[in-house]
């Protein structure tokens, strides 16, 4: 199959020429001929008008100036009768005012007369694609919303719609995504339902999560290796890169990736290879890149901690998917979705949620996102089998949530471990009230050690007021 003969490219099969002037319409029916196009020609708008009524085209060659029903009128009416129909019209040389009001109108774009033949051919061409692009955006949606499993098509808000709509937009073509969002948003889901959208489907999903992996293993894991390149090299293996040719390769938490990593990932985008770890010659590569990040790489970007290069290369469309908290409209959703699911995994009848438990669930924050969410429900179905209902309250768990906002500060703001303990140690202290007995149990440690923690806390800042501190309030705690 050649290129021309994908429907994306074939030339629309039949076009409606509205063009009053018999020789001008004859000339233009004769070239549309010798392209491969099937013309109807007209002389009047109410011909026009009463042709799209019996008959789809796949575009409208229309001029503006017609006796009777103007062009003008014709562009009123005839989007509303074929909505995927590109309207193209026909005005005198200089008239760029007028073509300017009949795109306002509705109209795809236009050409003057005396026109040429190659600028009519090259106007048609592209009308022809952005019109098979808006109907594979719409089959896209469609197939989304009627067959794609799992939480990224449970909900029903705007901020969820603007997500679909992007990954059904993106999802035919090459272009390098970068999701960003926070922990837990279903940030791996938007890639393979990227993937599962494409023309790559049925080839190969590879994902890695380049922060859980050290710089020396990823570098191999990426690129790949030859025999004794180094240490524990017993034979040549292909990377990642290689492994996901005619499909798609994950990079879950790019931001994480080390400076040396970054250049070399920045090589291989560019030149479409890849150069093995103890390997000479560069290796050709055709995969679609896909990466995420819980980070603002922006700020990485600025601060110097990310490549600028790399940055703009993985950004080519860049996805948000938005926190849980953003989209709180959704929550009734997605708890049904999740208690459906759960009991169904366990093995019993599904409880109900009572209005006011849904109601505290709407108005929680879920720091952890879908993901904390479905824990949530999976772990309330368990400790209800049997119930006809369930309640409980999110805010129950509060060191959880604790832990997920010290995190969150802590990797934004680049803390060292001595502040994140600190950060901890204090909220627990804060949340038992004082009591350095319980703090201590929670936290795993000795009294004696919290003690000494606590003194350092204090001597290293005075002011802060880290509560009792002698010995003998930690002995009776």
């Amino acid at each position: 199959m050649t290129e021309l003969d994908t429907p994306a490219l074939a030339p629309p099969r039949r076009l409606l020429v509205v063009e009053d002037d018999a020789t001008v319409r004859q000339l233009l029916e004769q070239v549309l001929a010798e392209a491969g196009y099937e013309t109807i020609g007209v002389a009047t708008g109410e011909a026009a008008l009463a042709e799209l009524e019996k008959r789809i085209f796949d575009a409208v060659l229309l001029d503006l100036n017609l006796p009777g029903i103007q062009g003008m009128d014709v562009l009123a009416v005839g989007p509303t009768v074929q909505t995927d129909t590109p309207f193209i019209v026909m005005t005198a040389f200089g008239s760029v005012d007028t073509a300017v009001e009949a795109m306002k109108a509705g109209a795809f774009d236009y050409v003057s007369k005396p026109f040429r033949a190659d600028e009519l051919l090259l106007t048609l061409r592209r009308a022809q694609e952005e019109t098979a692009l808006r109907r594979e955006v719409a089959e896209l949606r469609r197939r989304m919303r009627e067959e794609s499993p799992g939480i990224m098509m449970v909900g029903r808000s705007s901020a969820m719609e603007r997500v679909r709509d992007l990954v059904a937009r993106v999802a035919p073509s090459r272009a390098t995504v970068l999701i960003t969002g926070d922990t837990g948003t279903g940030k791996e889901l938007v890639a393979r339902l990227t993937h599962a959208l494409s023309p790559r489907a049925d080839r190969p999903f590879l994902g890695v999560n380049c922060a859980a992996i050290p710089e020396t293993l990823l570098e191999s894991e990426l690129f790949g290796h030859m025999k004794g390149s180094f240490t524990g090299a017993i034979a040549n293996k292909r990377g990642l890169m290689e492994e996901a040719t005619g499909g798609t390769l994950f990079l879950d938490e790019i931001g994480a990736v080390s400076p040396n990593i970054q250049v070399k990932l920045l090589r291989a985008l560019q030149e479409r290879s890849v150069m093995r770890v103890g390997g000479r010659e560069p290796i050709p590569i055709d995969m679609r890149l896909i990466a995420a990040s819980n980070l603002d790489l922006a700020e990485e970007t600025r601060t110097g901690r990310f490549r600028e290069d790399l940055y703009y290369r993985l950004s080519v469309f860049p996805i948000r998917v938005p926190a849980l908290r953003e989209r709180r409209e959704d929550i009734p959703v997605l708890s049904a979705y999740f208690l459906r699911r759960a009991a169904s995994e366990h093995g019993v009848e599904a409880p109900s949620i009572p209005p006011a438990t849904m109601q505290r669930l709407v108005e929680y924050d879920w720091p952890g996102n879908v993901r904390e969410l479905e824990n949530f429900i999976e772990r309330a179905v368990i400790m209800h089998a049997g119930a006809k209902s369930i309640t409980f309250d999110p805010a129950e768990g509060l060191h959880r949530r604790q832990e997920h906002e010290l995190v969150r500060a802590a990797r934004a703001e680049r803390w060292d471990l001595g502040r994140l303990e600190r950060e901890y140690i204090l909220s627990v202290l804060e949340d038992v009230a004082g009591h350095q007995g319980r703090a201590a149990e929670i936290l795993g440690i000795d009294r004696r050690t919290l003690y000494r923690k606590l003194k350092q806390y204090r001597e290293d800042n005075p002011s802060a007021g880290h509560g009792p501190l002698s010995e003998e309030e930690v002995e009776t705690a």
